[in-house]
């Protein structure tokens, strides 16, 4: 007998496209730039990503720091989610660019799912 699929709340498929999108990005920056998203209707500008999250059914949650360093979080409902991918330069402090959306997808079960295609 097969499983049936598991049931998601549109903040669980927000939450997981934006990693694959977030993973995607990555894939095409240099060494020297790191994702950062900017927030269509917000006045925050971009924020680096330290990580991400979701509250079920329909919030999504952006954790990081902004441009001038200081600790930030976004909390979006699924319905008015609307994120730019931008590439920002690297701190000079680190020796390599975080890649935030392969560490997210690592935590998402099936593994060898494809990013989408941008």
């Amino acid at each position: 007998m097969q499983k049936p699929a598991e049931r998601k709340s549109p903040a669980k498929w927000a939450y997981e496209r934006l990693i694959l999108y977030i993973q995607n990005f990555e894939k095409q920056l240099d060494p020297e730039h790191e994702v950062a998203p900017g927030f269509a209707g917000a006045d925050a500008g971009v924020l680096r990503i330290e990580g991400m999250g979701y509250f079920d059914p329909d919030i999504v949650t952006f954790y990081g720091t902004d441009a001038r360093g200081a600790k930030t979080q976004l909390i979006q409902h699924v319905s008015q989610l609307a994120v730019i991918l931008c590439a920002m330069p690297k701190p000079t402090d680190r020796p390599e660019a975080t890649r935030i959306g392969f560490r997210l997808a690592a935590d998402l079960e099936p593994e060898g799912k494809e990013a989408p295609e941008t």
